[in-house]
């Protein structure tokens, strides 16, 4: 509890002691009226570059940017009291140089108040993820499916299977032994991806990758329907918002052309 009694937000230290024990709830925002919902029953609540895609018509993540993450960074961080807040690191952000993603880090941690950041990649990354926590900065690691490498990975393909199930599992380790706090698996086999939460001492949080991680994520688009042009096969949706819209906005249009609406309780009177 805080100093005013109320419920302080988690951190990094906090997932990370969840390792094992009750599942990590994790869904993705990107406004302040969908943070404070998410809030309200997430442990992790993730800013993710998926917003390209789900709010900005993209038709991958390549082309957000740093200047994207923080706007949406900030909109989050005003609904989010309870939930560790990390934002993803945008493509072309962090591969350069563990120098580049310090300063990037920094400034998605300065101007949003996140309490962390999440990067994908694996054996590759894992000297930028040493340095970044070797400077205070709490990394979540990403491997598996990476998003941003579908133009190497031939496209939004399970990883992982036959004699590629080495290297996913490489990844994983060198991610937790640089210092990440926890670690998404991505669009793994799910024996996979229960071998690798066995081995790790940190968190996984899965999409896609069975029920044995530590912890699931979704993008709240998806699980809502709100997003409703292609549905992965790991996505259950638990609403269906986009018909719900639907319907509302063809009943509104069609009482605007019958003069239905506004009706007399919606109008001013003169005096």
């Amino acid at each position: 509890m805080s100093a005013s009694g109320s419920e302080r937000a988690k951190t990094p230290s906090d997932i990370r002691a969840m390792k094992g024990g009750a599942p990590i709830v994790c869904l993705t925002a990107y406004t302040t009226p969908v943070a404070r919902l998410v809030d309200a029953e997430a442990d992790l609540v993730l800013v993710g570059d998926s917003v390209g895609m789900v709010l900005h018509g993209m038709d991958s993540t390549l082309g957000v940017t740093m200047e994207l993450m923080i706007l949406h960074g900030q909109a989050v961080a005003r609904g989010c009291t309870r939930g560790c807040l990390v934002i993803d690191m945008p493509f072309g952000s962090y591969e350069e140089s563990p120098e580049q993603a310090f300063r990037n880090a920094a400034r998605l941690m300065r101007e949003t108040g996140a309490a962390a950041v999440k990067l994908e990649g694996g054996v590759a990354m894992a000297e930028t993820i040493r340095f970044l926590t070797a400077r205070s900065v709490p990394v979540m690691g990403h491997v598996g499916l990476t998003p941003q490498a579908i133009n190497t990975l031939g496209g939004y393909k399970v990883q992982g299977r036959g004699a590629d199930r080495a290297r996913v599992m490489a990844d994983a380790r060198a991610v937790a032994e640089a210092g990440a706090f926890s670690v998404v698996l991505e669009k793994v086999p799910a024996g996979l991806a229960a071998e690798v939460t066995a081995e790790l001492a940190i968190p996984t949080v899965g999409i896609g990758a069975g029920v044995d991680c530590d912890g699931q994520v979704l993008v709240v688009d998806d699980m809502l329907g709100l997003f409703d042009a292609f549905k992965p096969k790991f996505v259950k949706r638990y609403a269906t918002l986009a018909e719900d819209a639907r319907s509302a906005i063809a009943s509104y249009a069609q009482e605007v052309r019958t003069r239905a609406f506004p009706a007399p309780e919606h109008i001013f009177a003169d005096e």
